[in-house]
C-alpha cells in the first residue's frame, strides 16, 4: 500500500513537471508572427488611443496623491467630453503624447536612420513647456551639451526621472514584436534626456509595447519585457519584486503597493524629490504601471483605475498602462465606454504639433512597416510577417554612483542676500528660479568651489529655456567645501531665487537613533 502511494506521488509529480514544461514552452516569444495589415493598424491605433485615454482619465489626480494611494471612496470620473475638455482648456496635459510626436515627426521627415542630433534639436527648440530631465536636457542642448552627455547624471540631476518613460511609447509601436529594435531606438533618443534607471524606464515600456503585438497574456508580456533590463540594476530588482509580490498577493494590489513603498519609494537624484513626498523617479512610477497591468489582468477599466490609484504621476502611469493594453487588445476591442470621448478629438492636432490621432495612427503604421522589413520581416499583400525578437539585456548604467543625499537645507532667498554656503560631502544640487520683467533677461552667475571658478552659468528668465536647477556639481573630493556665487549682471526688476540645497556624500546618511 505504501509503495502504491509512493508510485502515485511520483506519477503526479512527473505529470506536473510535464504540464509545467508544456506551459513554459508555449509561453515564449514566437520566431515569427503573421498579422494582417488590418490587425497591425488596429493595434497601433489601440496603443495611441489607449495612451490618450489613460492620460485623460488620470489627469485630475496628477501628483495630488504623493506617497499614498488614492482611496476607494475618491471617485475618478469619466464624464462625456472629457478629452475634448482638456484639448480646449488644458492641452498641456498631453505632454505624454506630443513629446512622442516630436520624435515620430523626425522619423517621418528624415527616415529610420535620422541622426540623434535631429531629434535633440527638434526637442530642444519646440515651443512646449518641459520639466525635470527633459528641461535640463533642453538647456544642455541649447548650450552645446549634446546627447548622450545631455542626459547623463553628471550633467542632469534628473537623469533617473520618469521623463523618457512617458515618451517612449512610439519606440514599441513602430517595432511590433521587436523589443530589441525598440531598445535600439531608445538608446539613441532616450539618452537625450535620461540615463540609468531613467533610461531603463523607457526601454522597458517600449519592450512591453513591442511584445503586446505578439501576445495577449499581460503577465507574459511583463515577465518577458523585464529581461531587457540588466539584472544588476535597481530598476530590474524593483520590477521583479512587483512581479513576485503580485504572485504573493494576487487579489490585493494595495499589499503590493505597500511593499513597493517600503522598499522603493525614495528619490536619490531629483533635487525636488529628495527628502520629499513628491517622487518622479522612474523606478516607482514604472512599478505603478506594472501593478496596474498585472492586477488589471487584461481588463481595461481595472487596469486604468489601479495604475491611477497608485498615485504620484497618476496621469502618465495609466497612459502607459492604457497604451500597452490598448496595443494588446487593438483599437476595435477597447470598450466603447472609453472610446466614446475619443471620437470628437481624433482629427484635432495635439498642442504644439500639426499631428492628430488619425494622422499619427497612419504615421506609426507606415514606420512599423518599414521597421518590419528592415529587420527581416516581410510584407505579403494584406499581411505582414514579423521576425520576432527575444529580449536581450541592454548595457548596464547607474546614476549617482557613490552619491547619497544626506541633507536638504531650505533657503528661499535671493542670490543678493544668500551667495555662499559650506558643506561636508562629495556634491550638491540647488533648485531655484529666475524672474524678470524682461522675458529676454539672462542672469550670468559665476560659481566658485573652494575659491576656484567652476563655471559661469547663463540663467534665462524665459521659462521655455530656463535651467531647471540653478547650480549642481558632483564627484567632488570628499570633505569640507565652500561654494560661493557672484551675480555678474543684476537688474532691479530681476531676481535669482534659491529654493534649497541638497548635499550628497559617498555613504548613506546614518539613521537617527533615540538616546
Amino acid at each position: 500500500m505504501k509503495k502504491s502511494k509512493t508510485n502515485v506521488y511520483y506519477v503526479l509529480v512527473l505529470l506536473f513537471l510535464l504540464v509545467s514544461c508544456a506551459q513554459e514552452s508555449k509561453q515564449s516569444v514566437p520566431v515569427e508572427k503573421k498579422l494582417s495589415k488590418e490587425v497591425l493598424l488596429d493595434k497601433i491605433k489601440g496603443g495611441w488611443a489607449g495612451q490618450t485615454i489613460g492620460c485623460t482619465y488620470g489627469g485630475p489626480t496628477e501628483f495630488k496623491y504623493n506617497g499614498v494611494y488614492i482611496p476607494d471612496y475618491v471617485d475618478i470620473l469619466w464624464p462625456d467630453g472629457a478629452i475634448k475638455g482638456y484639448f480646449d482648456t488644458f492641452p498641456g496635459l498631453y505632454d505624454d503624447v506630443y513629446m512622442d510626436l516630436t520624435f515620430v515627426q523626425v522619423f517621418d521627415r528624415l527616415g529610420l536612420d535620422a541622426p540623434v542630433d535631429s531629434f535633440a534639436m527638434a526637442f530642444a527648440n519646440a515651443d512646449y513647456m518641459l520639466w525635470a530631465a527633459n528641461q535640463t536636457a533642453r538647456y544642455n542642448i541649447l548650450h552645446g551639451i549634446m546627447p548622450p552627455a545631455s542626459g547623463h547624471w553628471l550633467n542632469n540631476p534628473h537623469a533617473d526621472d520618469i521623463d523618457f518613460q512617458i515618451e517612449a511609447d512610439f519606440s514599441g509601436l513602430m517595432s511590433p514584436g521587436m523589443p530589441n529594435t525598440a531598445a535600439g531606438i531608445c538608446d539613441k533618443i532616450g539618452h537625450i534626456m535620461n540615463y540609468g534607471n531613467g533610461w531603463y524606464g523607457g526601454v522597458f515600456v517600449g519592450a512591453m509595447y513591442a511584445l503586446a503585438f505578439v501576445s495577449d497574456d499581460i503577465e507574459f508580456v511583463v515577465n518577458e519585457a523585464i529581461k531587457i533590463i540588466p539584472k544588476e540594476s535597481t530598476f530590474y530588482q524593483c520590477i521583479t519584486d512587483v512581479i513576485r509580490w503580485h504572485k504573493q498577493y494576487p487579489d490585493d494590489w494595495k499589499q503590493t503597493w505597500s511593499q513597493c513603498k517600503i522598499k522603493w519609494d525614495n528619490d536619490k537624484g531629483s533635487p525636488t524629490g529628495v527628502f520629499n513626498y513628491y517622487n518622479i523617479d522612474a523606478i516607482i512610477n514604472n512599478a505603478y504601471i506594472v501593478i496596474g497591468l498585472l492586477y488589471g489582468g487584461g481588463d481595461y477599466a481595472k487596469t486604468l483605475e489601479i495604475s491611477t490609484r497608485c498615485g504620484f504621476d497618476s496621469d502618465c502611469n495609466p497612459a502607459s498602462a492604457g497604451g500597452i493594453l490598448g496595443t494588446m487588445l487593438g483599437y476595435s476591442n477597447i470598450p466603447e465606454y472609453w472610446k466614446k470621448n475619443l471620437y470628437e478629438v481624433e482629427d484635432i492636432p495635439f498642442a504644439y504639433t500639426d499631428i492628430s490621432l488619425n494622422k499619427v495612427y497612419q504615421l506609426s503604421y507606415n514606420q512599423a512597416l518599414q521597421v518590419i522589413e528592415k529587420n527581416g520581416g516581410k510584407i505579403e499583400n494584406d499581411d505582414v510577417v514579423i521576425r520576432c525578437q527575444t529580449p536581450q539585456p541592454v548595457a548596464f548604467e547607474e546614476c549617482f554612483t557613490n552619491h547619497y543625499p544626506i541633507e536638504k537645507r531650505t533657503i528661499n532667498k535671493s542670490l543678493r542676500e544668500w551667495n555662499e554656503f559650506e558643506f561636508d560631502g562629495v556634491g550638491f544640487a540647488i533648485p531655484g528660479g529666475v524672474t524678470s520683467n524682461d522675458p529676454a533677461y539672462i542672469a550670468m552667475v559665476e560659481t566658485y568651489v573652494d575659491g576656484e571658478l567652476l563655471e559661469t552659468i547663463p540663467l534665462p528668465a524665459d521659462q521655455i529655456r530656463r535651467r531647471e536647477d540653478l547650480f549642481y556639481k558632483y564627484q567632488l573630493p570628499k570633505g569640507k567645501h565652500k561654494v560661493s556665487f557672484k551675480w555678474l549682471n543684476p537688474q532691479p526688476e530681476a531676481n535669482v531665487t534659491v529654493y534649497n540645497v541638497v548635499v550628497y556624500s559617498d555613504k548613506p546618511k546614518e539613521p537617527f537613533k533615540y538616546q
